[in-house]
């Protein structure tokens, strides 16, 4: 029996009030499960002076979110596909609610861990359900490039957002206060969501492959751990060994998609016109946004010297141009230029802000804002297009897996870009250093500042050090950026959505 409240619109047709209305509520949990990314930073020293975590302890629970996050995208879009989006995502928004006050309240550091791997839980299920419902609701393109830029503007100011939020909570009030910021939010998805979400499912998903959903835990985990060792602590063959293991996995889980009767990611998703493309231009834009965080947010504290709360406040400022970036290249697609060239330009504009960048010095601080400013336009610019081109690509009924790659590649992308930038900059700034100076002061500019009351001249040389190793990063980034340009012109040439596939099938509607 159909629910009138679940309509969909039909293929092609625009969206109206209760679809707009809806991307609204969508975005909710987009902001707080973006922001969750962050929201750490600043929460961590009274984490660590209020529950008295190990430094292991410590360190999962800042890292256990992203790790189940990343490892659990590709099993949530599937299972979206197959159970309904809308009902994966009222679970998902319980669930993370619940973690949320239990993470608030947790009296030690194994309730706090346990309490973000299942906030990491929710918000694996939340991320793909919301991209891939904004699929469902707006069939109409102009509209669905639209909708999207919002949505790839939400996300990316929330990530931005999330460490502001928690210096400014933890400043006036306890560090449990920057999870209960999601209660509210969470209660209003799950009122709303049920009345102004349509369902939808692959109306013929075949039977779950179980065993893909270990596999692909396998594939993804290690590699974005060996990632985060080699950003942290450099190459060696301790860090390479994990990141083998996962392509070990990655290559028998594609075995498992090709030759199961029901494959968890459906390899036909590739062979549509632009989807494929789209998720290697994807990863790239997450190489650069992360890549060259790792570089300013040690800028602007340890460079600077701002405080903690000064430098998130500051990094605010590059994300106010964010909210034009994308309406700007949506309104030029739907004015008739080619979507490749704007692709293409928004990388070529984010090579030009890593430009900015390379010409930092240690006390540059409006020309390193400005960069980050230049850059996030254009990659925020490209990924709003190459989603909607990916998600117009896939068919409706693979709207989830087809989100959850996109998101998956990103997280690849990001440990990427923090891996090998922020190694191209440690080896800078380790040989600029001095021969002289402590072996603390030679790993870490943070090492160096903590020990150079000691030592005349030396903090001086270490902020010089950094600021050559950025310069270096980001002149890598730039070359990096613009093989990113011509690979859009030449992968993206001539490739438009189709307005209204006939081959694609309504969703069912629950």
């Amino acid at each position: 029996m159909t629910n009138p409240t679940s309509t969909t619109p039909a293929p092609g047709s625009p969206a109206g009030r209760r679809e707009w209305t809806a991307l609204a509520v969508l975005m909710l949990p987009l902001l707080l499960v973006s922001m969750d990314v962050s929201v750490l930073y600043f929460a961590i020293p009274a984490i660590g002076a209020d529950l008295a975590p190990t430094a292991t302890q410590q360190l999962w629970i800042f890292d256990i979110y992203g790790f189940v996050l990343a490892g659990l995208l590709m099993t949530m879009g599937s299972l979206g596909d197959r159970f309904g989006r809308r009902r994966l995502l009222l679970l998902g928004a319980a669930a993370f609610g619940t973690a949320s006050l239990v993470a608030a309240y947790a009296n030690s550091a194994e309730t706090l861990i346990a309490a973000r791997a299942v906030l990491g839980i929710g918000g694996a299920t939340l991320m793909p359900s919301t991209m891939a419902l904004v699929r469902t609701m707006f069939t109409d393109p102009r509209q669905r490039t639209k909708a999207i830029g919002i949505w790839s503007g939400v996300m990316t100011g929330g990530i931005a957002l999330g460490s502001v939020m928690s210096g400014v909570l933890v400043e006036y009030f306890w560090w449990g206060s920057v999870f209960l910021v999601n209660l509210p939010a969470m209660v209003l998805l799950l009122v709303l969501g049920p009345v102004l979400l349509p369902e939808s499912e692959d109306p013929t998903p075949g039977r779950f492959d179980w065993l893909s959903i270990p596999l692909s835990m396998a594939a993804v985990l290690p590699v974005i751990y060996g990632l985060k060792e080699i950003a942290a602590e450099g190459w060696s063959a301790g860090h390479v060994v994990p990141i083998t293991v996962g392509l070990l996995f990655a290559a028998l889980f594609v075995h498992r998609q090709r030759t199961t009767a029901s494959p968890m990611i459906d390899p036909a998703l590739f062979r549509g016109r632009g989807f494929a493309p789209s998720v290697s231009l994807n990863l790239l834009s997450a190489f650069a946004v992360m890549g060259s965080a790792f570089f300013t947010t040690q800028y602007l504290q340890s460079v600077l010297g701002k405080s903690a709360l000064e430098a998130a406040l500051w990094s605010l400022l590059p994300s106010v141009p964010i909210g034009a970036a994308a309406p700007v290249a949506a309104q030029l697609v739907q004015n008739g230029v080619q979507r490749a060239y704007v692709v293409t330009a928004g990388f070529v504009t984010g090579a030009g802000g890593y430009g900015l960048l390379a010409l930092a010095g240690p006390d540059s601080m409006a020309l390193v804002l400005t960069a980050c400013g230049v850059l996030a336009v254009g990659i925020v610019t490209v990924m709003s297009q190459i989603t909607d081109l990916a998600l117009g690509a896939a068919p409706v009924e693979r709207a989830g897996s087809a989100s959850s790659l996109l998101e998956t590649g990103a997280e690849f992308g990001g440990a990427l870009g923090m891996a090998v930038l922020g190694s191209i900059g440690t080896a800078v700034y380790r040989s600029g250093m001095p021969g002289s100076a402590p072996d603390v002061a030679r790993e870490t500019l943070g090492g160096a500042l903590a020990v150079a009351d000691g030592v005349p001249g030396l903090a001086a040389a270490a902020r010089e050090a950094f600021t050559d190793g950025m310069r270096a990063a980001s002149l890598t980034a730039v070359v990096l950026l613009l093989a990113a340009a011509v690979l859009a012109a030449v992968s993206l040439r001539g490739i438009s959505v189709r307005e209204a596939p006939a081959e694609e099938r309504e969703p069912a509607a629950v």
